[in-house]
């Protein structure tokens, strides 16, 4: 039983237990449907965790120098690496750290490719293709939203792929089905099928969320074998980020003032949306509060704000069975994807530690922050 008063505020918990129990599922769709799946570092990087993840899923993906090194180090694999621009300066360590290096465009992969061909090919080359298509209805986290910077259009690949591309690459999903993926695989078959013969993997990229209460994992695992069937010289490559800590953990607060306006109450807590919970304000994303109750349940109603200086650097509204005091603690739920790969220090606002809930009923402080982390981050 996790023990509420021994975790210091603010503080991101991850529960042990809960995080097996999605590692477990991943694993098991994964071997029932043969393909590869690997952790997306760009919604979970929390890498003292890696020894328990490693017990599941070996392998990862990255999108940059610093996730492809931490592939090596703390994942102990190469990464499978994208990015939708390499440079120069950075190529030689991407190329270091990586078994696979996907190209967002036909120039990059011409200009890097001989570097790639002077070590022999050790690493797999693919493209990213964009199909044009996908469910997501938010602009911001749609990659095939017209315009899109991600990926190559069927209209500028030629009928044969260059030489030295084993590979394919397509990410349009978030938080998605297998329903979502099976359209998603008809359109990217009706567009670049006849490019699947001439590749050795495609890799379906992320936004499957395996874990998610209600996923349909039969339906999953019958797609894939059944377009591996079609297709028995590929290898398929999946890269969820967020099913793999959904819903894992979550981030403690403490109600530090409650102010007024205009009979707006709200509830001021010693974290920031901003700083911390940024795909609330971004996605927007509606947190849950282990404290409040359904409006019609709940006779006390709040904003909740952050403590940065930004206006905008709130949440409401909120619903209570009782008045809230400074004091108070509040529990964010499933705080752990996308948090805190994402935040900042903005404001000089203190950082939340990072802890895990052990199996053993332990809390372990994977790091607490202080002003010397903040003021090295700014020199």
């Amino acid at each position: 039983m996790i023990l509420i008063d021994q975790i210091p505020s603010p503080c991101y918990v991850m529960e042990e237990r809960l995080l097996r129990g999605n590692l477990a599922l991943i694993k098991s769709v994964k071997e029932r449907a043969g393909v590869n799946i690997i952790l997306a570092f760009k919604a979970f990087a929390l890498w003292k965790s890696f020894p328990i993840v490693r017990e599941y899923i070996p392998c990862s993906t990255a999108s940059s120098i610093h996730e492809a090194r931490l592939a090596c180090e703390e994942m102990g694999s190469p990464a499978h690496t994208y990015s939708p621009a390499y440079t120069e300066a950075d190529f030689p360590a991407i190329l270091k750290y990586s078994s696979h290096i996907t190209f967002n465009s036909l120039a990059q992969f011409k200009q890097f490719y001989p570097q790639v061909a002077a070590e022999g090919n050790r690493v797999s080359c693919g493209l990213r293709i964009n199909p044009e298509y996908s469910p997501v209805k938010t602009d911001l986290y749609n990659p095939a939203a017209p315009g899109s910077r991600m990926g190559i259009v069927r209209d500028l690949l030629e009928d044969k792929l260059p030489e030295g591309i084993e590979g394919l690459h397509f990410h349009t999903l978030c938080e998605s089905s297998s329903y979502d993926l099976e359209k998603l695989l008809e359109v990217v078959e009706q567009r670049f099928g006849s490019f699947l013969p001439q590749i050795k993997w495609l890799n379906m990229g992320g936004g499957h969320l395996i874990t998610r209460k209600g996923y349909d994992t039969d339906h999953l695992v019958s797609l894939l074998k059944s377009f591996k069937a079609k297709h028995l010289n590929l290898e398929i490559i999946m890269e969820p980020g967020s099913a793999f800590v959904w819903q894992t953990g979550f981030l403690l607060t403490t109600v530090v003032d409650i102010v007024e306006n205009h009979g707006i109450k709200t509830a001021i807590i010693d974290a920031s949306f901003t700083c911390h919970m940024p795909d609330c304000l971004e996605m927007p994303y509606m947190p849950t509060i282990r404290q409040a109750v359904p409006e019609e349940e709940g006779n006390y109603t709040y904003r909740i704000g952050g403590n940065s200086c930004l206006s905008g650097d709130f949440i409401g509204d909120f619903h209570f069975c009782k008045p809230l005091q400074p004091g108070d603690r509040l529990i964010f739920e499933d705080m752990i994807h996308y948090t805190t790969v994402k935040t900042t220090m903005f404001n000089g606002i203190p950082h939340p530690a990072l802890a895990l809930w052990s199996n053993d009923d332990r809390l372990i402080i994977y790091r607490k922050f202080g002003y010397e982390d903040y003021r090295n981050r700014m020199c």
